[in-house]
């Protein structure tokens, strides 16, 4: 009975599926010129885990920078910067995160995007009521985010999310062979 019972325990372990999401910015029409991010990212509230996949062809990059460099479409103190044309940015921390293209005239030509990610747990993507964090606020001396209170705001899934499954799918099948072999073999 013990080792039916700790078969179980790991089958139900393997069975929950990892909730995150990967959110394509812009959908179909990726990371460029023409595109409103406000609108794409209005009614989406991303969770801690999740992250935002770039897409975008050479002569773009994706600059993650502070509120203040948002609002003003400065680059040089970005903290994280790519060009490779497929960015992943992996949504680690709860508050608004800001993005810009830091090649000259593109922030300001509407190439920006804000986002915010509610805490991991909070509801969101995938639909359902979620505490939305309110506009953080960032001290401009130190580049750091303070995230205000929450308001509760209903929320929808978008049409770019897909659901990331466990990685111990492998482990979930080789339980349930086991399971069907100590069966058969009785």
């Amino acid at each position: 009975m013990g080792k039916f019972l700790g078969v179980i325990v790991l089958f139900m372990c393997c069975v929950v599926p990892s909730l995150a999401k990967v959110y394509t910015v812009g959908d179909s029409s990726g990371w460029g010129l023409g595109v409103d991010y406000t609108t794409w990212a209005s009614g989406t509230t991303l969770n801690v885990g999740d992250s935002l996949a770039f897409n975008y062809p050479s002569g773009h990059s994706v600059d993650e920078v502070s509120s203040s460099d948002y609002a003003s479409c400065t680059t040089g103190n970005s903290i994280t910067s790519d060009n490779s044309g497929a960015t992943t940015i992996p949504l680690k921390t709860a508050g608004t995160h800001y993005f810009i293209c830091g090649v000259m005239g593109h922030c300001s030509g509407g190439m920006k995007l804000a986002v915010t990610v509610a805490a991991a747990g909070g509801g969101g993507g995938a639909g359902g009521g979620s505490t939305t964090p309110s506009p953080d606020t960032t001290t401009p001396s130190t580049g750091t985010t303070t995230p205000t209170s929450g308001t509760t705001t209903p929320t929808t899934a978008h049409p770019s999310a897909s659901v990331i499954l466990s990685p111990f799918i492998p482990l979930l099948i080789s339980g349930v062979v086991a399971i069907f072999s100590y069966f058969v073999t009785i």
